[in-house]
């Protein structure tokens, strides 16, 4: 009686773990901009099967969280303070918490001071030894080595763009490829993208011969995704309103393939693009417009291009960052002006996120990341 009850209950147990498994909610981090010292502006967000947010914690992390990175195997958040002046010093803030996932707690482990000041944008190199920080003010790079408990420990590299007059410049943003071989930076400022490659034991940033690529004035390049293997970056332009597909991963550089608008045909006023997004399966591409308070989808073909699919209204005002989750069901818009975020239903056939499911309100959302 006993041999023939023990499969019957393992089985039930194990069939008990697995839905509770597949329902507990995924943990969704928003960060934004402060008005006020302690002010608790990242907030963590239990996101369900379903599209539906609740709020699990809130935590000070340091005055205008405006972007952070997360280093999943570890739970160290690395957060940059978007400011000119960091605890009574000229400079932008690098904040680290080490996140507790049962408690949705943060633990500080330090701060750094970053030249030059204004931080927008962080990201971990390929092998998860450096931090690559962007400056948009004075457009600069940084690079600061980990210790081995993945603590900053010291800035190993800074690049000033124009230092006779560095209003000009703007860097936006500094990641690896998909296979670490270069780093990119987009400068909004210079209208161009530089390609570096990267010494880890150095910690220093080496131009390649044909690293720059210039795009038309005005354009602005600002944030970029690449496809999964490398073959293709999409660039979205801020002040051109437009996304630029780029052959890339070569020795020789990028080559430009395609370029195309974010906006509907008719509209006349001003936009400035954000964000951009590539969906899991890499079938369709999003990108953000401020001003339209639209997210465009564009579907992706074989080659890498690009071809309009439609626009969603963003559920708000000013939808600076969005994020897909990670079943791709779902695509949440931060509306920076409009305080709140906005989590949409994305279509199976088409890819339009053109299903409201939920909204939640957060001061100046600005960064949107899964755990």
């Amino acid at each position: 009686m006993r041999k023939t009850l023990f499969p019957l209950v393992a089985a039930m147990l194990l069939s008990v773990a697995v839905l509770t498994s597949c329902n507990k909610p995924q943990r969704l981090f928003v960060g934004g901009f402060t008005e006020k010292d302690g002010e608790k502006a990242m907030t963590v967000f239990d996101f369900t099967r379903n599209g539906r947010l609740k709020i699990a914690a809130t935590a000070d992390v340091g005055p205008n969280p405006s972007y952070f990175c997360i280093r999943r195997e570890t739970g160290m958040f690395y957060v940059i303070n978007e400011v000119m002046e960091f605890r009574g010093q000229p400079g932008g803030g690098l904040s680290t918490f080490r996140y507790n996932d049962v408690k949705a707690s943060f633990e500080k482990c330090g701060e750094m001071l970053i030249p030059y000041g204004g931080p927008c944008y962080i990201s971990i190199s390929a092998g998860g030894s450096h931090l690559f920080i962007a400056n948009y003010p004075k457009g600069s790079v940084a690079v600061v080595k980990l210790d081995e408990d993945g603590i900053p420990a010291a800035i190993t590299d800074t690049i000033l763009y124009v230092r006779d007059d560095p209003g000009r410049s703007h860097a936006h943003m500094i990641l690896h490829d998909p296979a670490g071989k270069y780093v990119y930076v987009t400068d909004l400022g210079l209208d161009r993208i530089v390609i570096y490659n990267f010494d880890p034991v150095e910690g220093k940033l080496h131009q390649l011969e044909n690293g720059i690529t210039t795009l038309p004035e005005g354009s602005g390049p600002r944030h970029f995704v690449f496809n999964s293997d490398g073959s293709r970056l999409y660039v979205i332009n801020e002040l051109g309103s437009t996304i630029a597909v780029f052959a890339a991963g070569k020795t020789e550089g990028l080559r430009l393939l395609q370029t195309v608008g974010t906006r509907k045909d008719d509209d006349s006023k001003s936009n400035y693009c954000a964000d951009i997004h590539l969906s899991s399966d890499g079938k369709f591409l999003y990108g953000s417009n401020r001003g339209d308070n639209t997210i465009v989808t564009f579907r992706v073909d074989q080659e890498g291009l690009i071809e309009a699919a439609g626009h969603t209204s963003c559920g708000g005002d000013w939808p600076r960052n969005f994020v897909i989750d990670p079943s791709g069901n779902f695509l949440i818009a931060g509306n920076q002006k409009s305080d709140y975020i906005s989590v949409f239903r994305i279509g199976r056939e088409d890819g339009l996120p053109s299903i409201a499911v939920d909204t939640a309100g957060i001061g100046m959302p600005a960064c949107l990341k899964f755990q």
